[in-house]
């Protein structure tokens, strides 16, 4: 995709994402995981991912961001429960644009979209993390009135 898609008068369209969308979509979820230094089962998440995303068993909200007919970023989201405020919130596991696709203010919209999720569910908050090495994402999210909170965040496999 080139810049000059974002230069045109029209704005990317964010909208749910639709199962026709779901190859396109795998494969930004891999450029996002590579960006985290992580891999993705691209074939794994082929199967696993539409029972995530459609339906009445649907565990995620998910986000595209597209422009021109092509997919330039996503977000996936899901309720959580907080203990200590007794209340849910909208947790944002994932927020990726394609590098292309930033400094256009695209993200600001796409958290903008979430907000208005979360809003719809009368939730009161939205929490998400990034890796603690990547200062665009932290300056990015402090710019839009995010507060970083000082947490590990920690990992378990369980098995069997």
């Amino acid at each position: 995709m080139s810049r000059s898609l974002f230069r045109s008068k029209t704005l990317p369209d964010i909208r749910p994402v639709q199962r026709a969308d779901m190859p396109t979509l795998i494969n930004l979820i891999a450029d996002h995981a590579a960006f985290e230094r992580q891999q993705v089962d691209k074939a794994h998440l082929a199967h696993a991912l539409p029972d995530c995303f459609f339906g009445d068993d649907a565990c995620a909200r998910v986000l595209v961001a597209e422009c021109g007919g092509e997919l330039v970023g996503y977000g996936t989201a899901s309720v959580e429960f907080s203990t200590w405020r007794a209340a849910c919130f909208l947790h944002l596991d994932c927020l990726y644009l394609a590098p292309q696709s930033r400094g256009f203010g695209l993200g600001t919209r796409m958290l903008t979209a979430f907000a208005d999720v979360a809003r719809a569910q009368n939730l009161g908050w939205m929490e998400w993390q990034t890796p603690d090495w990547n200062e665009d994402a932290a300056r990015f999210y402090r710019r839009n009135d995010a507060v970083g909170l000082a947490k590990l965040r920690f990992s378990k496999q369980i098995s069997g």
